[in-house]
């Protein structure tokens, strides 16, 4: 009798210890997976991919006394070479029609070398804003702590042309590090590109 006593009490123990550790573990497991512990980094980085891009960003060299802003520079590579992509904002009232820029490389040791020169035609209004490619190829192979860094030497509008003054050595300063040299901007106008004047008709009265 006393044996039988003792087992019913030792079953009873375990039954009872037993379902108190499952609703421990249940009540663990729901804070566990309420928790922001509970994710794992993996999730976290599929829920918000990053996306990848094989542009070489490029250092803005900005002129302030232009009309025309670069937020933003880029060369994209393709199968002909790489790109140039622009975001440019126009600061003027006037349509903007082109542009004169150069694109250097500077080395580990600051030397400087210009990549490319080029004269491009695009089409911006007043006060717009837009993102540009330009399709003319650029051969390019960047090298181990090589940089890139672009200057606007010229802007056109049918009125006017801006012109930096001595671009190439205010380049070549700011490339090594020298911000005193303060480039200047001369403004002319435009007598290649002007727009012709509307012509007056004149009526003859019959008397």
């Amino acid at each position: 009798m006393v044996i039988f006593l003792i087992m019913i009490l030792v079953f009873g123990s375990t039954q009872y210890f037993s379902r108190k550790d499952a609703k421990a573990q249940s009540k663990a497991a729901k804070v566990a997976a309420w928790s922001p512990a509970g994710f794992a980094p993996l999730r976290l980085c599929v829920r918000n991919p990053s996306p990848q891009t094989n542009d070489i960003p490029i250092d803005v060299f900005q002129i302030l006394d232009l009309p025309l802003n670069i937020h933003e520079a880029s060369l994209t590579k393709t199968e002909r070479g790489h790109l140039l992509k622009l975001s440019l904002a126009n600061s003027s009232e006037l349509k903007l029609i082109g542009l004169r820029y150069s694109v250097a490389t500077i080395d580990s040791r600051n030397q400087v070398q210009l990549l490319v020169n080029r004269t491009e035609g695009f089409s911006l209004p007043g006060y717009g804003i837009k993102t540009l490619t330009f399709k003319s190829p650029i051969k390019f192979k960047q090298k181990d702590g090589e940089r890139l860094l672009l200057m606007i030497e010229q802007v056109v509008s049918h009125e006017s042309i801006w012109e930096v003054v001595k671009a190439k050595d205010a380049l070549e300063a700011y490339a090594r590090g020298d911000y005193s040299v303060t480039p200047t901007v001369l403004r002319v106008a435009n007598q290649v590109d002007a727009r012709p004047e509307e012509g007056v008709i004149y009526r003859l009265r019959k008397n």
